[in-house]
């Protein structure tokens, strides 16, 4: 490994900061994985079970952050339902400034090195049209396993908070908030929506240290009997005034009822009451998985980008 050093809350915040630079100027190249919401929500969720996997590399002009890569080394994953899942392969998440383009090589030699002999993915951004050569330069390919019909690849949506529904739940439920709720109903109704995760209490401690989560954004909907129906969390981006959910869910029992679609627009309320103009929400892109993509194009949302998840078999160099 040519470095070693493991990513830390600080380096979030700092990777955060260059997210909100990359979105201010060029938006559509920001990488899925690496919005202001999603690295929140992906660090703290998951840093005290898997941080001893992940590698770090940082770029600087002058005392700015202007590229950066966060590599996943092989790993064993204990999930909430008690399985477990071995990851052998390695994965990156990367971000560069458009302005210091040419970093993107420097992010695959440190990559390469960092991962070396083993299977390793990227998700990088398809309206990237300087880097995506450059990763084809050095043997990395369109994952084919990905792009399927029934692949991981994900896209963003947008919508502007302008002109919004008002949102009308069924008698007997109601909106809390996490602040309110508590966090054994937040990890609760996350566990709900995705038996499979590894959500836990210790880990939503991990997302409320994180910069950008607020209680009162973190959003859940209360059935009758005090099962939390569904729930999200939104990520407020102040300096380009938008928000982001990430992760929206909702509890087995109780889809395919609007719960989640009213719970949506109850949120870009409060987005839009925090100062947001914009929302943003991510959901997988296939032909093969249409439920979220439908439950958010009828809330108003529309692709805004899309991943581009690039390959290179274990033993390339």
């Amino acid at each position: 490994m040519t470095n070693s050093e493991l990513l830390t809350a600080a380096d979030v915040r700092l990777m955060q900061g260059l997210a909100q630079r990359v979105t201010a100027v060029r938006p559509e190249l920001v990488n899925g994985e690496a919005t202001f919401g999603e690295l929140a929500w992906g660090w703290g969720k998951a840093h005290a079970g898997e941080g001893a996997s992940w590698r770090r590399r940082l770029w600087f002009a002058g005392a700015d952050l202007v590229a950066w890569g966060w590599a996943s080394l092989p790993r064993r994953v204990r999930r909430a339902d008690g399985s477990v899942r071995d990851i052998t392969g390695a994965s990156l998440m990367y971000q560069v400034h458009p302005d210091h383009a040419g970093l993107v090589d420097e992010v695959i030699g440190w990559y390469d090195g960092t991962a070396a002999g083993l299977r390793r993915t990227v998700t990088a951004n398809a309206a990237d049209e300087f880097a995506l050569p450059r990763w084809a330069a050095r043997g990395y390919e369109p994952d084919p396993a990905m792009l399927g019909d029934t692949g991981a690849w994900t896209q963003f949506n947008e919508r502007d908070l302008a002109d919004l529904e008002r949102p009308v739940l069924p008698d007997g439920f109601r909106f809390r908030t996490a602040d309110e709720a508590g966090p054994e109903a937040a990890v609760r109704a996350h566990l709900d929506a995705w038996p499979q995760s590894t959500y836990s209490a210790e880990a939503y401690r991990g997302v409320r240290e994180t910069a950008g989560y607020r209680g009162d954004l973190h959003v859940l909907v209360e059935a009758p009997d005090g099962t939390m129906a569904c729930s999200t969390i939104m990520w407020l981006d102040e300096v380009n005034k938008e928000a982001e959910f990430e992760p929206v869910g909702t509890h087995a029992g109780y889809r395919r009822r609007g719960l989640g679609r009213v719970m949506l627009l109850h949120g870009m309320h409060l987005a839009r009451e925090a100062g947001a103009t914009r929302m943003k929400v991510a959901c997988l892109g296939a032909p093969g998985h249409p439920e979220a993509r439908g439950l958010y194009y009828g809330v108003g949302f529309r692709e805004f980008s899309r991943d581009a998840p690039l390959v290179k078999a274990a033993g390339g160099s």
